[in-house]
């Protein structure tokens, strides 16, 4: 009996992990062919009919959009124009802004405002933050994340000098609050110093 409950459990232990990964990669390969829908309507509608892996065909649609979005941001012209049509009109758009914060955070992290840092106590231990704004005065509004969900939180303001900026991206520092805080050692590992030229590793 007790090599059965044995089995059982480490029968459990390595097939309840496989089960939910199936079951995300199925809930994220519909997510990507709603968000592909408005390009596949680009299509004469016999294209996309009877599609085996509309998943995959859909993030093959998503990447050469993105892939032909980015070479015109390349132009000087459409990136001004682009820049000014985000400004006046989508950041008028509720929720616009902090997902592209979040989304340039993950993707374009040398380029995002958001910065991985540390509200440091004075046991030498602080909590994991991302530093979303810096004030004039000194002070900074801080995103106190939760886990797993690593961009959702509650907002702090704190001065400036509590704050010890880390060198790793955003992206390594969500992924390990996500896991529960495993993986945060490598990123209190690499400190960062913020400059005027922007975030330096050291």
């Amino acid at each position: 009996m007790k090599f059965l409950k044995s089995a059982l459990l480490t029968g459990l232990y390595v097939l309840l992990p496989l089960m939910l990964l199936w079951i995300g990669l199925r809930e994220i390969g519909g997510l990507l062919a709603s968000m592909a829908e408005p390009i596949a309507d680009m299509f004469p509608s016999e294209v996309f009919e009877d599609l085996n892996w509309p998943g995959i065909v859909a993030a093959i649609l998503i990447a050469g959009a993105a892939l032909v979005i980015g070479i015109m941001a390349k132009l000087e012209f459409v990136a001004n124009l682009a820049e000014k049509f985000d400004t006046h009109v989508l950041y008028r758009v509720p929720m616009y802004r902090m997902l592209k914060i979040i989304s340039s955070s993950l993707v374009r992290a040398e380029k995002s405002d958001v910065k991985p840092a540390l509200i440091e106590d004075d046991d030498g231990g602080g909590d994991p933050c991302y530093v979303m704004e810096i004030h004039k005065s000194g002070m900074a509004t801080v995103l106190l994340p939760w886990t797993p969900a690593s961009f959702a939180g509650s907002i702090k303001v704190v001065p400036v000098s509590k704050l010890r900026y880390l060198g790793c991206s955003v992206d390594e520092y969500s992924r390990s609050i996500s896991f529960m805080g495993i993986g945060v050692e490598d990123c209190l590992a690499q400190t960062a110093e913020k400059t005027d030229e922007g975030t330096k590793v050291t």
